[in-house]
């Protein structure tokens, strides 16, 4: 065996053509082994290099990992003290999600202001009426929390379908051309009673729990929406509850709850005006999505084997 050679294990599933683009960066450099994670044993794991791919998070302390490529955008359970060596590499797939999960929220979008998911229900129950006035995005004023690629994605989006797009993000950078209005996080009381509908894409943390609590969805206009593919935990489900049931809102779409997955006997589930998908607008549903993480990774790979800067480097403690 070459020991000059570095290790690097992919527990991604991918084909042939994916593997290829990860063993052409390797430029020969490195030893390459493909396997799920449920079959990668921690005699394995300690052996290797780098990893490409999410483990579960306690099984990375004490490795010796010099680098670890997440399949993942956030990376919240990686970055506490411990999991990782400090001299490690912790870089994410950034970049890799915004197609699939903008194209869901423009779809669950749709579903609230069409009411599909009430006449969804209408079809179980062989039931031909309908439900009542709908609304148009198209003159509409969204307000996106959340302006990484997924935010932005779904922004240009809307856009596009003529919609007045207002984003809120940390820090004010440069307007882009696909926003009419953009400001900081913490001006968000001053924007909700403005935006028919509230779109929500922000990572998980203590700036963002329950950011959206009840005093915040009742300063919502009455007969708005509002929609999460962010983190479940930015939206305190209680609030949300008595806001649909009162009729404050008219509709609500959550691809991310809290708890997640949510319980069978979480109230949630029976509202008449509450579109749920279980966590699916991301993940490796859609193929090209696989496709740009594999090319992050593999642009990462050779980056790190000749120490030069990387995508979504992440500090960890």
């Amino acid at each position: 065996m070459d020991h000059s050679k570095k290790k690097v294990l992919v527990t991604i599933p991918v084909t042939q053509e994916q593997k290829f683009w990860l063993v052409e960066k390797g430029a020969g450099r490195c030893l390459f082994t493909f396997l799920p994670g449920a079959e990668v044993s921690p005699e394995l794991l300690a052996d290797q290099d780098a990893l490409i791919g999410n483990l579960a998070p306690g099984r990375l302390k004490n490795t010796g990992l010099q680098w670890v490529q997440l399949n993942s955008a956030g990376a919240d359970a990686y970055t506490p003290e411990g999991v990782l060596s400090p001299d490690c590499i912790l870089t994410t797939a950034v970049g890799a999600y915004g197609l699939a999960v903008s194209e869901h929220m423009i779809a669950l979008t749709f579903a609230m202001v069409r009411r599909l998911g009430q006449y969804a229900k209408g079809q179980v129950q062989h039931s031909w009426a309908p439900r009542g006035q709908i609304s148009s995005v198209e003159g509409s004023t969204v307000l996106i929390l959340g302006l990484g690629d997924i935010g932005g994605s779904y922004a240009r989006k809307m856009k596009a379908l003529g919609a007045r797009t207002i984003g809120l993000r940390r820090r004010n950078t440069d307007c882009p051309e696909w926003l009419d209005v953009q400001d900081t996080i913490d001006r968000l009381d001053d924007y909700l009673p403005q935006a028919d509908i509230v779109a929500m894409v922000l990572p998980g943390g203590k700036a963002t729990f329950h950011l959206m609590d009840e005093g915040r969805i009742f300063r919502m206009k009455k007969g708005s929406y509002l929609l999460n593919a962010g983190r479940g935990t930015s939206i305190d489900p209680a609030a949300l509850e008595k806001a649909l049931r009162l009729g404050h809102l008219a509709c609500a779409a959550l691809d991310v709850t809290e708890p997640e997955p949510l319980p069978a006997d979480s109230p949630l589930w029976d509202m008449d005006n509450l579109i749920l998908t279980p966590h699916v607008a991301g993940g490796f549903y859609l193929p090209e999505t696989v496709n740009r993480i594999i090319r992050i990774a593999a642009d990462n790979l050779e980056a790190w084997l000749n120490n030069a800067p990387m995508r979504n480097v992440t500090p960890h403690a």
